[in-house]
């Protein structure tokens, strides 16, 4: 994280990228255990997070100058733990982890990018005074 009011935008969105990152390692244990005895599928928490420390401001600008990106961490939960898809307990649909895995790689990618678009303002900037 840099420590700085200019690469704000960049610390959140890394935040984000850090979030997706993780989320990435949890669906690839959940496809994993597909065939595992009673295991339940985990997924992250992070948006809602995201967006609560996001809103209630003057502005998005302050908002992001203020929110707390130590205290911005993904959490780890289990979905649908009362449910099962299977006789043997385990609540894992190979489909839906491989489409949720295929979305998690679009989110992941597409913060890279607006983190490499942030960094080419910052750099168009100064090149400009």
């Amino acid at each position: 994280m840099i420590k700085t009011d200019a690469f704000n935008y960049v610390n959140v969105l890394q935040k984000a990228a850090d979030a997706s990152w993780y989320r990435n390692d949890v669906l690839a244990n959940n496809l994993a255990n597909v065939d595992t005895p009673n295991y339940k599928r985990k997924d992250v928490q992070f948006e809602t997070y995201l967006i609560t420390s996001l809103t209630g401001g003057d502005s998005l600008d302050s908002n992001i100058a203020n929110a707390d990106l130590d205290e911005l961490q993904p959490t780890t939960y289990v979905d649908q733990s009362n449910l099962s898809y299977r006789l043997d307990g385990n609540n894992v649909d190979i489909n839906t982890e491989s489409a949720e895995l295929a979305k998690n790689q679009l989110r992941y990618y597409t913060l890279l990018d607006s983190m490499s678009q942030e960094f080419e303002r910052l750099k168009t900037a100064m090149s400009k005074t």
